[in-house]
């Protein structure tokens, strides 16, 4: 199992620790509800160390990732990030969803998911051979540290942390590399996050990274755990790799808009243009159980209209916000109706639930 850099940090701090995508990484401090709430009411920091960072370099690097994901790269200037993007496979089948940062100078990085790293190294290594395109390829997940900063009052500790009105000003989507933070540095701060709020991505080295983690929890931000994470995104319909997307599911039944279109040349183009033209047999959309309904909707379970199975489950999980169980999943394209009537299937104990879009939780 690997151990995210920061571990005795977060260990001094409280956290339990558990296995996600054979990684060792805090799943909780105080409570997940405490967290979640905390997130969205305040500011809550997450060590996301246990993602991939690919840096990639070289004369060919633009020319190769634009034939590597789906999202046109030619308006992502300099200091800004694509996505989320995709690695599709050639059956258009996700082989991860990505961030892409353009640093500049032929130069730019890959944030991929935790499960996907090796895949996703061997996937980009096996493109360049057959391409012949001059680009290297750097796994530097081991040098840095990525936390994210995730809030409403984000912002505000960034500011606390001796950000300038650079880091302070950006938009969302857009980076600044080199940071100044008080005493220490970052390799890059960016604005951006995976909880629905406003927020800020820090990617520093190790040491760095430690004392931008020690001072935000001084300052009242929340350290929060990879649970927290979790119930964070269904709030707002975000996918997890492994769960709700993989190798078998497209962007379209997943409606998750990892493509430009119009864009022709690029890996799955062929099958992803089939995809669009036939349509598809199944729809992602999201579930809330009715009031009064205390079962939670978890991964694999069934979705009934009339007693009669449409869909099964993908993920799920209690909203602290909505209080009651929420979740995605996928049913037949027929039923994929906002705000029709369903039952999900606990344990052998039909519940009452609705089909709705994402987010659920509204802004």
């Amino acid at each position: 199992m690997r151990r995210i850099p920061l571990r005795e940090v977060h260990k001094e701090l409280g956290a339990e620790f558990g296995e996600f995508e054979g990684w060792e990484t805090p799943m909780i401090y105080e409570s997940t509800v405490k967290e979640h709430l905390a997130v969205r009411s305040n500011a809550g920091v997450f060590d996301v160390s246990h993602m991939g960072r690919i840096l990639l370099r070289g004369s060919h690097v633009y020319d190769f990732l634009e034939y590597m994901v789906p999202k046109s790269l030619s308006k992502v200037s300099v200091g800004s990030m694509s996505g989320p993007t995709a690695l599709l496979n050639e059956n258009a089948g996700f082989r991860d969803d990505v961030m892409l940062y353009n640093l500049g100078e032929n130069e730019w990085m890959l944030v991929c998911n935790a499960a996907n790293i090796e895949k996703v190294l061997g996937w980009l290594k096996s493109w360049r051979s057959k391409l012949g395109y001059d680009v290297e390829i750097e796994d530097a997940t081991a040098k840095l540290v990525m936390l994210a900063l995730q809030g409403p009052r984000s912002s505000e500790y960034v500011e606390k942390l001796g950000a300038d009105d650079s880091v302070l000003g950006l938009k969302m989507l857009r980076f600044q590399r080199d940071v100044r933070l008080g005493d220490t540095k970052a390799f890059l701060v960016s604005r951006s996050g995976w909880t629905g709020e406003d927020g800020f991505e820090i990617i520093a080295e190790p040491r760095n990274a430690a004392v931008v983690l020690r001072r935000l929890v001084e300052m009242g931000v929340k350290p929060a755990g990879l649970a927290a994470r979790d119930t964070l995104r269904l709030e707002v319909g975000f996918v997890l790799y492994g769960h709700d997307i993989d190798e078998e599911t497209n962007p379209l039944e997943a409606r998750y808009w990892v493509y430009t279109p119009g864009k022709t040349n690029y890996v799955g183009y062929e099958a992803l243009r089939e995809i669009i033209r036939k349509g598809v047999e199944r729809v992602r959309v999201a579930v809330k159980m009715k009031k009064g309904e205390r079962g939670i909707p978890r991964e694999n379970y069934r979705i009934l209209v009339e007693g009669e199975e449409i869909g099964r489950i993908t993920s799920g999980n209690y909203s602290p916000v909505l209080r009651r169980g929420i979740g995605m999943g996928y049913v037949e394209s027929k039923h994929a109706l906002i705000g029709l009537e369903v039952q999900i299937d606990i344990r052998g104990r039909v519940q009452r639930a609705k089909i709705l879009d994402f987010p659920l939780l509204k802004k």
